[in-house]
């Protein structure tokens, strides 16, 4: 599915000219272009078999100096909307905390015409980020954050995992989808045992010195591969990773709880998390069912209905029930409460939102004034009812 929200008529008659991607503008490293491919598919005039690379001065690795600094980095809030914005780890980019992720909802359980009202609805809340290898928001390309993810692409042995060849194709590709010159953004979507950790932080270092990617980062690595990342770019001189992307919900803890808090501090990168309602389950609107827009109602997720249906599922049902009051005296749905439970800790830049309609969207941007009431005499309300609460080791 291809969206673009810039162009609509109706998205750009409250917008300045300066606002519109119709026509051309910047990319990385100077000069002029048009991040809007031409009718064969190639974006920023590249021929071939994908985007011409272009000469940028070489991208230098963020120094120790850079992670170690003084001083807790600062939250601020948008203008004209409650977003607030935070840097992605300890770099220098700055995304809104709550973000909008793409990753079953757009293409497989809404049409265009919804996907592109959501991106639209979403950016004039003051969403920046959104996470998709499909679609791209209205307004100056310099305004928001697009990212894009490597690992999957054909059958063939060559078109997956992270070998050079495939991190370099695979991102051509997903640009020539997007009809953008440059992602703000390429995650390492998993390991890849079968490519050598040196060969993977030197072809990322090769895409942003191309000017085709502004970061990289991984996703559902173990903090051990990410170390290793980071200590092979140090060593050689390379890029390291800025941010692991990681599941974290009520129910999913451990890893963004005793696991990355201390990547984060030693090492700056940060955390952007999804799927912070699980998949869509946890709302106190279920009564036991599966919900109509949870993703356990696509065929290819028949897993997810299975777990959800699973005595643990069960389980975590009356749990969300608990939560009810808790909810009820913050003025708030269960939904709002456990988004803004995700966005308490400092380490995490931003929590994806997954939604299928503008309702669910609106409902969960109010989680950014839940988070102002999130006490920690609150949170440890909630942890005392989740009894879930995973322990870090000294």
């Amino acid at each position: 599915m291809q969206v673009s929200i810039a162009c609509t008529e109706q998205n750009l008659r409250s917008r300045s000219s300066e606002d519109r991607l119709c026509g051309p503008r910047p990319v990385p490293g100077g000069g002029s272009g048009s991040g809007v491919t031409s009718s064969h598919g190639n974006p920023s005039g590249g021929g071939g078999n994908g985007p011409k690379a272009r000469t940028v001065p070489v991208a230098r690795p963020l120094g120790p100096a850079a992670v170690t600094h003084s001083g807790a980095l600062r939250e601020s809030a948008g203008r004209g909307t409650s977003m607030k914005y935070r840097n992605l780890g300890k770099s220098g980019l700055r995304v809104s905390c709550l973000g909008l992720g793409t990753w079953v909802t757009f293409g497989s359980q809404i049409s265009d015409e919804t996907a592109e009202n959501l991106m639209t609805v979403a950016y004039e809340h003051g969403v920046n980020l959104f996470d998709t290898a499909e679609v791209y928001a209205a307004g100056k390309r310099s305004s928001y954050i697009i990212t894009t993810k490597i690992f999957w692409g054909g059958q063939a042995e060559t078109e997956k995992g992270l070998s050079r060849k495939h991190i370099i194709e695979g991102l051509w590709g997903s640009l020539e989808r997007l009809q953008l010159g440059y992602v703000d953004i390429v995650f390492a979507n998993r390991s890849d045992p079968n490519s050598p950790m040196e060969e993977i932080v030197r072809a990322m270092t090769f895409v942003i010195n191309q000017g085709l990617a502004l970061y990289w980062g991984t996703s559902r690595w173990g903090a051990a591969e990410i170390m290793e990342a980071y200590s092979v770019a140090r060593q050689f001189n390379l890029i390291p990773p800025a941010c692991e992307q990681a599941e974290y919900h009520l129910f999913q803890r451990d890893k963004m709880e005793t696991q990355l808090p201390e990547l984060y501090h030693k090492i700056g990168v940060g955390s952007v998390t999804w799927s912070p309602l699980a998949c869509g389950v946890i709302t106190s609107k279920n009564e036991g069912r599966i919900p109509e827009t949870c993703r356990g109602t696509i065929k290819s997720y028949q897993w997810l209905k299975d777990k959800v249906q699973s005595e643990d599922g069960k389980k975590q049902q009356v749990k969300v029930m608990d939560l009810l009051p808790i909810a009820h005296q913050l003025g708030c749905t269960v939904a709002q409460l456990s988004i803004a439970w995700c966005l308490r800790s400092e380490a995490i830049s931003s929590v994806l939102l997954e939604v299928s309609n503008t309702e669910q969207l609106m409902e969960n941007l109010g989680a950014l004034q839940v988070l102002a009431q999130l006490t920690p005499q609150k949170v440890l309300e909630i942890h005392w009812l989740l009894g879930n609460k995973p322990h870090t080791k000294k």
